[in-house]
């Protein structure tokens, strides 16, 4: 019985790790899957600061990605040809622009082109702690109702968007 405690302890912590070795890193499951948006209530970059602003309610009643992006991050630019397509084929993209300056922002939409439908300004990262996000770029599918649907860490590509995102896109419109 005194060695078979250690060797019981020492098979536990062996299958553990042989769990965890086949677990991708990459693949962050959020909590929010399957639950309504957070709530938030954002400027829109360039607007009026009595203008209107951007918050869940204005998101529901069709399908929307939200991705969080900002001027000073190397995978926004990775992705953004592909969501300039997607925007030209006629995704409805809402951008939020994460602890950023908004001059930057409106030159990097410039530079760059513009695929959002509207940006919003969280210039001190509380919708994006909110939302969950670890850094940027990171994109959400909300359904027509404001549900979570998806979350994609990282720069949307190719492959996400045909894997995962559109078939989701495309049920969420029926």
């Amino acid at each position: 019985m005194r060695y078979a405690i250690p060797v019981v302890v020492l098979v536990a912590m062996l299958v553990l790790l042989g769990i965890g070795l086949k677990l991708d890193p990459r693949e962050v499951p959020s909590p929010l899957i399957g639950k309504p948006a957070p709530a938030f209530e954002l400027p829109l970059l360039g607007a009026d600061p009595e203008a209107p602003k951007l918050s869940v309610a204005s998101l529901t009643g069709r399908p929307v990605l939200v991705n969080f992006f900002a001027s000073w991050c190397a995978g926004c630019r990775v992705e953004h040809p592909l969501l300039m397509e997607l925007s030209k084929q006629g995704v409805e993209i809402v951008g939020i622009d994460y602890k950023d300056a908004p001059e930057d922002a409106r030159a990097w939409l410039a530079r760059h082109g513009n695929p959002y439908r509207q940006v919003a300004l969280d210039r001190v990262g509380q919708a994006g702690l909110d939302w969950g996000v670890y850094g940027v770029p990171e994109t959400y599918v909300l359904g027509a109702d404001g549900r979570v649907l998806f979350k994609q860490i990282g720069p949307v590509t190719p492959q996400a968007w045909e894997r995962d995102i559109r078939p989701l896109l495309a049920g969420a419109a029926r």
